[in-house]
């Protein structure tokens, strides 16, 4: 604890809210609650309550809550070298972009570009859409790609989009998942009335959009249809990727990318286990060399102590096999969610341990503020939905606690019983 805070001890949880009333923008409202500490999958909150961490920061603190290896990494770096300009290279740096290349197998001529963030990440892609020579880019309802304008401009939600318009144009949003009219948007009379496609940004898994999985075999016709006009594939995995799904990245698995080799994917979130990190990786010499000399920058990008945790937030996933774990702990939350048949529930959709508990009813955000009176972190994704995206090292134990609570949960209404999970 830092001395600043040290002499605020005293300050109760109401303090510190009316505090951040005082000093911080209210671009979120008011905090739920005001928390001090973490361990693992656990977080604690000023008044000394704990909480199962269901949601990690959304989908960010791959290994949890002050894990060793990761603090460790941070510590030693920035007691080494904290930052140096990008006039300057580090080792750090350069081997998180070999690691990130040969996780994705990345062909011959690939390269990475770093960020701080999803959204830079998703910027950045932007900008590679434009030096395609090609302005029209298209990306699906219910998308989020970020808030800047540029990643605002890929964003479908109208509420994020309309208080900054008008943003950078030429980006058409498809119905979500709907081949046929991707495939009209590839057609001869949609190139002859709007121009030829620069690119296709699309999740693999939309995560802001409530966990919607898109259809099988989509990706690959979307692979298709943008290799043969010549345009971009990039997929955002900013929330799927480093595990989260049970593989490093979504996309490779069979049933969701069909075995595709994307022209770019963006990362961050997971990427650094809760250090600012992200990155595009931009596969073979063509997508590579998109963004020339001058032509992107960035100030924090890939310094080396974002570039410390990253490669030990990836070292410890190998390491500990956390790939297999995720997939293993996903099922089986997601059954035991499933099996005790709340009638609030309607099914849990999503892969590993990203997941939205589907109810029957738009009651999320009562069902969100109930888990947390009981000690659960979970997010209302949409009206109906909840996500869960804990960190990646949950145990089958804390799984089931979970699931425990959505067997018993009940809101107003409901006919579900109240015990407590």
């Amino acid at each position: 604890m830092d001395d600043v805070t040290a002499t605020r001890r005293d300050l109760s949880a109401q303090g510190w809210t009316e505090a951040y009333e005082r000093s911080v923008m209210d671009t979120f409202g008011p905090p739920q609650r005001i928390l001090v500490r973490g361990d693992g999958a656990y977080v604690w909150d000023a008044e000394g309550n704990r909480y199962l961490d269901l949601l990690a920061g959304i989908a960010v603190n791959a290994l949890g809550h002050a894990h060793p290896t990761l603090t460790a990494a941070v510590s030693a770096q920035l007691g080494t070298l904290g930052h140096v300009s990008n006039f300057f290279g580090t080792p750090a740096q350069i081997t998180l972009a070999e690691r990130l290349l040969r996780l994705a197998q990345a062909p011959e001529g690939s390269r990475v570009f770093f960020t701080n963030s999803g959204t830079e990440a998703n910027e950045a892609a932007f900008k590679m859409t434009r030096r395609t020579g090609r302005t029209r880019v298209l990306a699906l309802e219910g998308g989020f790609h970020g808030r800047t304008v540029g990643a605002l401009a890929l964003t479908h939600k109208p509420a994020y989009r309309e208080p900054f318009e008008p943003l950078p144009g030429g980006v058409e949003h498809l119905p979500f998942g709907d081949s046929a009219a991707l495939e009209e948007a590839f057609s001869p009379a949609s190139v002859a009335a709007r121009g030829e496609v620069a690119a296709f940004v699309v999740e693999p898994i939309q995560g802001e959009a409530g966990v919607r999985e898109l259809p099988a075999g989509y990706l690959a016709l979307a692979r298709r249809l943008t290799a043969d006009a010549g345009a971009l594939l990039v997929l955002d995995e900013v929330q799927t990727g480093v595990g989260r799904t049970g593989s490093w990245f979504a996309y490779q698995q069979p049933e969701v990318g069909g075995g595709i080799v994307p022209d770019a994917v963006t990362l961050a979130k997971g990427l650094g286990g809760g250090f600012p990190v992200g990155a595009v990786i931009a596969y073979g010499e063509r997508a590579a060399t998109l963004l020339g000399r001058g032509q992107h920058g960035t100030t924090f990008g890939g310094n080396p102590v974002a570039a410390a945790a990253a490669l030990a937030t990836l070292g410890v996933i190998e390491r500990d096999g956390l790939l297999a774990h995720v997939r293993d702990v996903g099922e089986t939350l997601r059954r035991a969610i499933e099996v005790a048949g709340n009638p609030l529930v309607a099914d849990v959709r999503g892969r590993g341990l990203l997941l939205a508990v589907r109810l029957t009813r738009p009651v999320a955000a009562q069902v969100a503020t109930e888990a947390l009176a009981q000690g659960f972190i979970v997010n209302p994704v949409a009206p109906d939905a909840v996500r869960l995206a804990p960190p990646l090292v949950l145990t089958t134990d804390q799984a089931l606690d979970a699931a425990r609570f959505f067997a018993g949960v009940s809101v107003p209404g409901s006919t579900a019983s109240s015990k407590e999970g």
